[in-house]
Order: C-alpha cells, then sequence, then structure tokens
C-alpha cells in the first residue's frame, strides 16, 4: 500500500489517507490482520504530523476497518468489504450528480459528457 498526499487536493490531509485506506482494503491491497505502518512512521514518510496520521487512523478505527492493541499499533479489521464498496459506489454517485449538474449548467450535452469520461478513462489505463 503506497500513501500519497496532495497539496492540491480539497480533502484535508487526514481525509486523503482514510481514502487510500479504505481504497486499499476494497482492492485486498491490504487483507484482515495485516499490520499498518505506525503512526510516527506514516508521518515521517509522508513528511505530515503524527496528530495527522493519529486522526487517520482513529476515525478508521471508528469506523470499524481498523482496531488497535496497546503498545503494538493498528491493524485491518475483517470486515464486509462488499458493504465498503457499495458505500465507495455511492460517494462516487453523488460526486457524478455534482459534475452532471456542472456540465448541464456548462451547456455541454451527454454526448460531450461521454466523450470526456472516454478520453479520461483512457488517459489513466
Amino acid at each position: 500500500m503506497n500513501i500519497i498526499i496532495s497539496n492540491s487536493s480539497n480533502l484535508a490531509i487526514y481525509e486523503q489517507i482514510i481514502n487510500q485506506i479504505k481504497t486499499a482494503i476494497i482492492n485486498k491491497e491490504v487483507i484482515p490482520g495485516d499490520a499498518m505502518p505506525s503512526i510516527r512512521g506514516l508521518a515521517k514518510d509522508l513528511q505530515i504530523s503524527v496528530i495527522t496520521t493519529k486522526r487517520a487512523y482513529e476515525e478508521l478505527e471508528k469506523e470499524g476497518l481498523l482496531y488497535s492493541v496497546s503498545g503494538k499499533g493498528f491493524y485491518v479489521c475483517e470486515q464486509n468489504t462488499d458493504l465498503l464498496k457499495e458505500k465507495k459506489i455511492s460517494m462516487i454517485e453523488k460526486h457524478l450528480q455534482d459534475i452532471i449538474n456542472e456540465c448541464k449548467a456548462a451547456g455541454l450535452s451527454l454526448e460531450d459528457i461521454k466523450d470526456m469520461i472516454d478520453v479520461l478513462y483512457q488517459d489513466h489505463e
């Protein structure tokens, strides 16, 4: 699992970490029982505050995706990856609806939107 922080993102750094860990769980890059990087180690690797990584891990623990073992660190929980994937799809649908609304306001047709998606999708293959 490789976490990359974008300074140009609208998301807070801890949210970027959370989203990337969720994606790693969905894609089975990390599996239940896997140890997560230490809070200090991740902070050092990403050159961010320990408080930021701690907040991300604690949020993931609240969501039931990670669990902590005192003195040992955080580990990936057993979870229903289908449910997690469904939440991710729902979030994507919301973002797409916002984008569609912006496209309509700009006067773009459905065909224009499809063309943009095709080009962008092919650029990332």
